[in-house]
């Protein structure tokens, strides 16, 4: 079976066996802990959800709450151990596909389970390009209740090269670049709905995550990425970027879209700008 590492459609994953193939919802509101309707994503999932897929909670799968407080924003990554304590509950063992969705085509919470895994050494994991909708849209079955897979002993190891969790980092020389996922108006401060402050990391450079989405909500071509991001890179090799955006999940997004543009090796600053405020002495620019 052919290795999928970025991307994938419905139907190539219908294609694919039952047996090799680890499906994962991940719908999540990004609101996260703080939403009005916390159990939504998963009472959705037990309404309806690919034949086969298990539930990733955003929260408290793909995050480690208890740390939040420390700096470590909104989203603070889960420890390596609870990681793999997850992927042995879903059952994943070494060399096993994995396809993460969410319910459209924003894949925020799916393209964050694709960076954790790939920040663990793991490559066959790829996002469901348009999520459950485009599921649902091209007339492939769905089934309710839960989904419970044989457990896995799972020892995995994050790469601390591409995470950077501390604050100091963005300050080393030479100075990565940074790019900002979140929409425009946050970025340049016009408007702050989650974090305590608005604005950005002085020098950081936005480059929102829908634009890497077509009119169709389905993901731009590789050429196409490629040729958006070097106008907002110039000629800053990929493993100079590093990512950021609110908490560090929707940054996952641009990580995933360079990823599939074949601009490879940028990284992820995992605080992101709900860490970058949490200390009010930090610089913020605006505009």
């Amino acid at each position: 079976m052919s290795l999928h590492t970025t991307l994938i459609d419905a139907a190539t994953l219908a294609a694919l066996p039952p047996d090799e193939v680890l499906i994962v919802d991940c719908r999540a509101d990004p609101a996260g802990a703080g939403a009005a309707d916390p159990d939504k994503p998963e009472r959705e999932y037990r309404e309806s959800h690919i034949p086969g897929a298990v539930h990733a909670s955003l929260e408290h799968d793909l995050s480690d709450l208890d740390r939040k407080g420390q700096g470590l924003g909104r989203h603070p990554l889960p420890l390596e151990q609870a990681f793999s304590a997850v992927l042995g509950r879903w059952g994943w063992r070494p060399g096993l596909q994995v396809v993460a969705y969410d319910a459209g085509s924003s894949a925020l919470a799916a393209a964050r389970l694709w960076w954790l895994l790939r920040l663990a050494g793991v490559r066959e994991v790829a996002v469901l390009d348009g999520g459950f909708a485009a599921w649902r849209g091209a007339g492939l079955p769905v089934e309710s209740g839960t989904v419970e897979r044989a457990p896995s002993q799972v020892g995995l190891h994050f790469d601390p090269e591409q995470a950077i969790t501390d604050h100091a980092t963005l300050h080393a020389d030479p100075r990565p670049v940074l790019v900002d996922a979140r929409a425009a108006a946050r970025y340049r401060g016009e408007t702050e709905p989650l974090d305590r402050a608005a604005g950005h990391v002085p020098g950081a450079l936005n480059r929102p995550f829908a634009d890497n989405l077509d009119a169709g909500g389905r993901f731009k071509s590789p050429a196409r990425l490629r040729e958006e991001f070097a106008a907002v890179l110039g000629d800053t090799p990929p493993q100079k970027v590093v990512h950021m955006c609110g908490s560090g999940v929707t940054a996952c997004h641009n990580l995933l879209a360079m990823e599939h543009a074949g601009l490879h090796g940028s990284r992820l600053y995992a605080p992101s700008w709900s860490g970058w405020v949490s200390d009010p002495s930090r610089p913020i620019a605006t505009g």
